[in-house]
């Protein structure tokens, strides 16, 4: 096996193959990660996977891959997403705290003496934060617990192994407390006590704090969970029985669910109203879809009645009579035709054609403004007006 010679080639090797860590970190719940996906995220360069198995920060199994135990566990860790609560690590700083009391008490030279002094505030600041995530872990596990695990054996099984844990941190706090406030090793904090170790001992003294309210949270919360737990799983013992019973047939002869059934006027147990609605006829003669609906209603209730669709009565002979309309319509072509053959100006010429039939003076103007608008390039507007019946024209002539 090999190890990384330094800070930075272990920081180079999980940042080059950062894509493949954190797919193995986002399924490392799943039983199986394929060895052909994982060679497919480094770009099919199994050296890069080889690598990495090579410094234990994959583990291969037959054609699976999975992310190391120490480098999930500082993953979970560090992004605070741990399951696993353990007690243990604060009773190792605890102990540790202890071992380098009596070193710094012993120690007669000051730098040494400084040195193991740094260790007792270091692992007091640890106790703090490994409590308060403890805490969180816990809380996140007994929700996860209740909501998650179907069976309720194992269920309560479960919820009891944490309130286990739960008075484990408990009780590792009120020692950590104790120690801190000075009844076990009172020498200590009164020779080696200075501003900086006050007040870690303060801030450790409200997360502690803290941790005892959580704490007495999570107990009312696992009680409540038990209660739940008892409750619905003596519910279905009892229907277990019914259920027994209704197929062994003996259902009404061991019990008294009749008179329990006819005791109980919940809602459920009434008859389900209905509210007829009558449709207007005149709306069903109106109405197009009003046929496609009564059809489909008479197919799903399997009705045998056939619904005849009723014959119009005949149509009258007036509405078959051909009827001819003739209108004469003016052909602008043909008038501008004769218009260019003549010496008159437009709207004159306009006035006195024939149009075979009669023509009123306003659409005189009209076709005077058409023939102009369409045929302007034929024609040689001058500047000149004249005017009639208080209507302006301008003098046109054919070119």
């Amino acid at each position: 096996m090999k190890t990384f010679s330094s800070i930075q080639q272990l920081l180079a090797t999980l940042s080059r193959e950062q894509r493949l860590l954190s797919e193995l970190f986002e399924k490392r719940k799943l039983l199986s990660f394929n060895y052909d996906y994982a060679l497919e995220l480094v770009d099919f360069d199994a050296d890069k996977i080889t690598a990495l198995t090579d410094y234990s920060v994959v583990r291969q199994n037959g054609n699976n891959l999975e992310l190391d135990d120490l480098y999930l566990q500082f993953f979970e860790q560090v992004m605070e997403v741990n399951e696993e609560i353990n007690a243990s690590y604060i009773n190792e700083h605890i102990q540790s705290i202890k071992q380098n009391i009596i070193y710094y008490l012993q120690e007669n030279d000051e730098g040494r003496k400084y040195g193991y002094l740094k260790q007792v505030k270091h692992a007091l600041r640890k106790i703090g934060v490994i409590a308060l995530r403890n805490v969180v872990d816990l809380n996140r596990n007994v929700d996860n617990t209740f909501k998650n695990e179907p069976n309720y054996k194992i269920k309560k099984t479960k919820l009891e192994h944490l309130d286990d844990k739960r008075s484990t941190i408990y009780a590792l706090i009120e020692h950590t407390d104790k120690l801190v406030s000075g009844e076990e090793e009172q020498t200590f904090f009164k020779v080696a006590a200075d501003e900086e170790l006050n007040r870690i001992i303060i801030i450790l003294k409200l997360q502690l704090n803290e941790c005892r309210h959580n704490l007495i949270d999570i107990q009312k919360q696992i009680i409540e969970y038990l209660n739940r737990i008892k409750h619905q799983s003596g519910i279905i013992e009892k229907l277990r029985q019914i259920k027994y019973l209704k197929d062994q047939f003996e259902l009404r002869s061991k019990s008294d669910i009749k008179d329990i059934l006819n005791a109980n006027t919940a809602v459920i147990f009434e008859p389900n109203p209905t509210y007829p609605l009558n449709i207007p006829l005149e709306q069903l003669q109106v109405d197009n879809d009003a046929l496609d609906i009564i059809r489909k209603v008479a197919k799903r209730m399997r009705s045998n009645v056939k619904s005849n669709q009723p014959l119009a009565e005949g149509i009258s002979d007036e509405y078959l009579e051909t009827q001819v309309q003739e209108e004469v319509q003016i052909n602008l072509d043909e008038v501008k035709n004769g218009f260019l053959a003549s010496g008159h100006n437009l709207f004159d010429f306009i006035c006195n054609y024939d149009f075979g039939r009669e023509v009123s003076f306003d659409e005189c103007i009209t076709i005077y403004c058409q023939m102009v608008s369409q045929y302007d390039m034929l024609f040689k507007i001058t500047e000149a007006y004249n005017s009639k019946d208080d209507v302006e024209y301008a003098m046109i002539y054919p070119k």
